[in-house]
């Protein structure tokens, strides 16, 4: 007699995970971020500087830079150790650049891109990196400069390909000795292929995520663990600059957030969804020769050289005045502000991951 195998148990379907802008339980949520449109003209793309010859009728100096931790910040440098390591209690944590004195340390690679990103979206300028899945969605003329003779605004200050750029970012380095440990979330990847990225069949513009009052941390019971800075730590840095027109320099104080009609701060390393990264920018000071020969014939530079005090903000001042008149594009500049204005009241998202 042939017996009947019993029916195979099915196996639950797991939960497809929350789209975005949707909680776990399939409500709507604010979306954590705003698409900030490109200019409509197409970018002018015009030859550099050149790196040959320090121009008289260009500013040429270094910025002196402290920023300050808003909302917990991690820029992840990919490894994962066990805690006891770096003096952690948990058993394995994401970590942070640390120099041999143990301080935290920012590398000016993430400063660059996240300040270059900003820089691109206030100025007529093309895309700095795009993947190539998404090549055929981009804009045509908002597609990478190739050519180092015809570049756009951001990737004649910033750089391109076979092109340096004009300012050299220094790692930041944190003040204290010290760090603590957050538990993130577990964050889905960004889903470009929805309709909200695109109008009419291509990329409507540029991402950037809300400032909120504060970061989610899920505990250590449901968070990945992750060696970050808190709020009110503080990181210094140093911004070398030449050939820069006052414009060029005008468009970067205002992307630093010094210019009080416009009060934005820095979104830096991980977990931007959920609130992380905020970091408020102040300049100590600015040196600046004004006498390329003085410059060079000693080994200090005169005190007429460096700015601080008031002097400072009247420096900043003309040339933030310079970058509104000639390159800072005033709508896409207002649209941003809405999304990178510091202090803010707005609540990180929750149920998005």
């Amino acid at each position: 007699m042939t017996r009947t195998p019993p029916p195979k148990r099915r196996q639950p379907t797991p939960p497809s995970p929350p789209r975005s802008g949707s909680s776990s339980d399939g409500t709507a949520v604010p979306k954590p971020y705003e698409l900030i449109p490109f200019p409509k003209e197409k970018p002018k793309l015009q030859r550099p500087a050149g790196h040959h010859k320090f121009h008289a009728d260009r500013l040429h100096g270094t910025l002196f830079l402290t920023l300050k931790v808003q909302t917990s910040l991690h820029v992840s440098t990919g490894v994962v150790v066990m805690g006891s390591d770096i003096g952690s209690r948990v058993p394995l944590i994401k970590t942070m650049v640390q120099g041999v004195d143990q301080k935290l340390s920012i590398q000016g690679s993430s400063l660059k891109g996240c300040i270059r990103s900003v820089y691109e979206a206030i100025t007529n300028s093309t895309l700095a990196v795009i993947t190539s899945k998404y090549r055929e969605k981009i804009p045509r003329e908002r597609l990478p400069c190739r050519n180092k003779e015809e570049l756009c605004p951001a990737s004649q200050v910033f750089g391109a390909l076979d092109w340096q750029g004009l300012i050299d970012f220094s790692d930041a380095k944190c003040e204290s000795a010290s760090f603590t440990t957050g538990f993130m979330p577990s964050l889905y990847a960004p889903r470009p292929q929805r309709q909200a990225y695109y109008t009419r069949g291509m990329v409507a513009g540029r991402k950037f995520y809300y400032h909120t009052v504060r970061a989610i941390d899920k505990g250590q019971n449901q968070g990945i663990a992750v060696q970050q800075a808190s709020k009110e730590y503080t990181f210094t840095t140093q911004v070398h600059f030449k050939n820069l027109k006052q414009a060029e320099l005008g468009t970067l104080l205002i992307v630093l957030g010094q210019d009080s009609k416009y009060p934005i701060a820095l979104k830096v390393g991980g977990g931007k969804p959920i609130g992380m990264g905020t970091m408020t920018v102040t300049v100590r000071k600015i040196e600046q020769a004004e006498n390329l020969r003085d410059r060079y014939s000693s080994y200090t530079l005169p005190e007429s050289a460096r700015l601080t005090g008031e002097r400072l903000q009247q420096f900043m001042q003309r040339n933030i005045q310079a970058a509104h008149s000639s390159l800072v594009e005033a709508t896409q500049l207002q649209q941003l502000t809405e999304v990178l204005r510091y202090p803010t009241d707005r609540e990180p998202p929750t149920g998005m991951y």
